[in-house]
């Protein structure tokens, strides 16, 4: 309307004209999309940006736990195959409280909520989630009547358990808090139009299925996956009611962080096509293996224990004056445990000690764990004691230290002078010396004039310090003191 009045006005048309250029107007379009781009891809960028991946996951036997010394569980493979597909590193959060994680989500102190979460049409307004990991129903877990075992027909068992959603009108059920199991019962409630006493539980799904097991609690909730693995190793309970049709299992990003999950939805396509991806499901949830994992000591989640040398590494760790899990990390490094090892340069024992070291200390290949052990601290002391006194920060100090213990103390001083020649701090480890030592493999600096003793793996050594801190960092948070 007003254009046509104006139409005539040749000078007001052209400025109306300049006013409504098209490309101010795409440029304009240009910069909003840019703006959704960026906000969209915001949490990928960081991770991309710090070269590393935030998750938080729950302590569980399958989900995270320590067993024999390394780190396993199926959402810690998963992820593990997702940083190296984004080619970072995978700093992970452990938080079994279902809310507390999302606070951390939703604080930005981590990127991505990496547990079996049920996907619901609540939930879908307060994450975006990624493609499906598996799917899973709400299984009810009570226990079989006392004496199943003697009776004489499966229909006498089946007479004493709840099979019928309407049996469970009155029944008090504990359920974990802050998941989504209150929800489902709250419903199923309301369907068979009479009261389910629902208990919200400050334990963990797993625990709560032990208390079902122990004859602490009647009845308990689950996902079916986990209901059926803990099913092999507590024989006594049944897990075969459902109460829910399968559901979508996935993580869950901030809301409108697509960035971050199309990426993920792009490797699991891939992933989920490999051998390897079927292997890993197996070996959590079909393998009689995660039976003998669950009930053997040495697991952090039900046993508590690291090795069967668990007293000895204590009982050296005092000797050094270290925390014995930063030792155990050390042995586990070297060993794997395993006191009779031998490596193909003559390395011997649970600290991998050489044949000249052992006879040092009056000992060779019959020497117990607790010889080995002490001889080990023994020699680490020795090589600390001729550690420059310049280096007095305590971490970076026990960094020098098992760099040396690795690849000699020569080559460590090495990477020091030429860490001083390269205007980089000679007392830091990290982001400083551990850089000089990987240089050490290459020509131009192992001929340096300020390097004494030549060429070292500087790799090797790199990724030994790194991986025995890692590990202990791990050990620290999961196995008590």
């Amino acid at each position: 309307m007003i254009l046509r009045k104006i139409f005539s006005v040749a000078l007001l048309l052209i400025f109306i004209t300049s006013c409504n250029n098209p490309t101010q107007k795409n440029k304009h379009k240009s910069n909003q999309n840019s703006h959704t781009l960026n906000s969209e891809n915001a949490v990928l960028d960081s991770i991309i940006k710090r070269k590393k991946l935030r998750a938080v996951t729950d302590y569980g036997s399958l989900s995270y736990l320590i067993y024999r010394g390394e780190p396993i569980g199926y959402q810690y493979e998963l992820l593990k195959d997702l940083t190296k597909y984004l080619g970072v590193e995978l700093e992970l959060v452990i938080e079994s409280n279902m809310q507390k994680s999302i606070e951390m989500l939703n604080d930005n102190s981590v990127d991505l909520l990496a547990m079996s979460l049920t996907v619901t049409s609540e939930r879908n307004k307060e994450f975006t989630f990624t493609s499906p990991i598996m799917t899973s129903r709400q299984v009810l877990v009570q226990r079989k009547p006392t004496g199943y075992m003697d009776m004489e027909t499966a229909d006498e068992i089946e007479s004493h358990i709840l099979r019928n959603t309407l049996e469970l009108a009155n029944v008090k059920i504990n359920v974990q808090r802050g998941t989504i199991f209150a929800n489902r019962l709250q419903t199923l409630s309301d369907e068979i139009g009479d009261s389910i006493i629902i208990i919200n539980d400050d334990r963990e799904i797993e625990e709560l299925i032990a208390a079902v097991a122990n004859n602490e609690i009647d009845y308990t909730v689950a996902d079916e996956h986990i209901a059926l693995v803990n099913a092999r190793y507590y024989r006594n309970i049944d897990v075969k009611t459902p109460l829910s049709f399968p559901q979508k299992i996935a993580w869950a990003a901030k809301k409108g962080q697509t960035g971050l999950v199309d990426t993920i939805n792009s490797w699991m396509i891939n992933f989920n096509k490999t051998l390897h991806a079927r292997l890993l499901y197996n070996k959590y949830f079909k393998n009689i293996r995660s039976k003998r994992i669950v009930n053997s000591q040495y697991n952090s989640y039900s046993g508590g224990q690291l090795s069967p040398y668990d007293d000895e590494i204590k009982y050296a760790a005092k000797i050094i004056g270290w925390d014995w899990r930063l030792l155990a990390s050390l042995v586990y490094q070297e060993s794997e445990f395993k006191p009779n090892v031998r490596s193909w340069v003559g390395a011997y024992g649970l600290m991998q000690l050489m044949p000249t070291v052992l006879d040092k200390y009056g000992l060779d290949s019959t020497a117990s764990p607790t010889e080995q052990l002490t001889a080990g601290v023994k020699h680490l002391i020795y090589i600390q004691k001729q550690l420059p006194p310049e280096i007095t920060d305590t971490t970076e100090q026990i960094k020098f230290l098992l760099a040396s213990y690795n690849c000699g103390l020569g080559h460590v001083l090495d990477a020091r002078r030429l860490a001083e020649k390269h205007k980089k701090n000679p007392n830091k480890w990290t982001v400083s010396v551990d850089s000089c030592v990987l240089n050490l493999s290459e020509k131009e600096y192992y001929h340096d004039p300020v390097v004494y003793y030549g060429y070292v793996r500087g790799d090797e050594t790199f990724n030994f310090v790194e991986e025995i801190m890692g590990r202990y960092k791990i050990y620290s948070e999961l196995i008590q003191e």
